[in-house]
């Protein structure tokens, strides 16, 4: 009930916050007595779709920690947490990038994720189930993998291609929504019924194919991140991690970190155009292979 109170207020606070931003930037709105303002429209759409998107980013690790209960690692007080922070400093330092925040949440669950604005502000953080199922070795790849999500700016990439498809999937309903009201219904003051109803449709299934581009750039991602993570901790051990998980099959994590975990749910047919990790088979096939498909 906590997860979702948070983010139905958070989501709350993002659309007042475009709102008044695009209120203090004088947009006008869209819908007229001339009729559709396509300029307008397009604005209106980008401030939402990418300002959603981005401030999402911005307040990412923020959410971690509260929706999770991420305790963040200040000062190690154990040789687990000594461990745990070093090997994520080595890791760091061998991709190049600022030493992330650390930290460990209770869930019995195997699984860690990572997120943050950038690269050099990130979060990386594991579940107390990693650190009692996993071996070091294994650990060591799940954390080789996720410092090399954010070495390859996957929270950003994955930021912007959200944005772009928000933005599309905004500006397209709307004028669907227009030119059924205006065509087919023959309003010919203002906007009916036609228009509001045939947009939420159009918004529907439009989103639902913008989320299959989504999930296919996620799923494209995580196999480039296990190729990092076998660079940094060894094949093998990425492998045998791999290996673990499937074996446990870990809990996917809450929808706003998922994409960002170590692994996913299962799913066939159609609903693997929806997963945001590939099956841990062809993961692990892909590895042997040394190839990304």
């Amino acid at each position: 009930m906590k997860r979702i109170l948070l983010f139905l207020a958070t989501n709350m606070a993002i659309v007042l916050v475009l709102s008044v931003t695009m209120r203090l930037l004088g947009v006008e709105p869209y819908l007229n007595e001339q009729g559709l303002n396509l300029t307008s429209l397009l604005i209106f759409a980008a401030v939402m779709g990418f300002g959603g998107s981005f401030i999402s980013l911005a307040i990412s690790k923020w959410m971690a920690k509260k929706s999770m209960g991420v305790r963040v690692i200040a000062a190690p007080s154990s040789s687990t947490e000594f461990w745990l922070v070093e090997t994520i400093r080595k890791y760091s330092e061998q991709a190049g990038i600022k030493m992330p925040e650390v930290g460990i949440f209770d869930s019995p669950e195997v699984n860690a994720f990572a997120t943050g604005m950038s690269k050099n502000s990130s979060l990386i953080a594991v579940s107390s189930g990693l650190l009692q199922q996993m071996t070091r070795e294994e650990a060591e790849a799940v954390l080789g993998q996720e410092v090399a999500h954010v070495a390859n700016g996957d929270m950003v990439t994955l930021a912007l291609i959200q944005g772009v498809v928000n933005t599309f999937v905004m500006f397209l309903s709307r004028v669907i929504g227009y030119v059924v009201d205006k065509v087919v219904f023959k309003t010919e003051r203002g906007t009916g019924p036609a228009f509001f109803v045939t947009m939420i449709i159009a918004e529907l299934v439009l989103g639902v194919l913008a989320s299959i581009i989504v999930m296919w750039f996620s799923r494209r991602r995580e196999f480039i991140a296990d190729r990092g993570g076998a660079s940094l901790a060894g094949r093998q051990n990425m492998i045998a991690a791999l290996q673990r998980l499937n074996t446990l099959h870990p809990a996917p994590l809450p929808e706003k970190m998922a994409a960002f975990g170590i692994a996913g749910a299962g799913s066939s047919g159609i609903k693997r155009l929806f997963m945001t990790h590939p099956p841990l088979e062809e993961r692990i096939a892909a590895l042997r292979e040394g190839a990304v498909s």
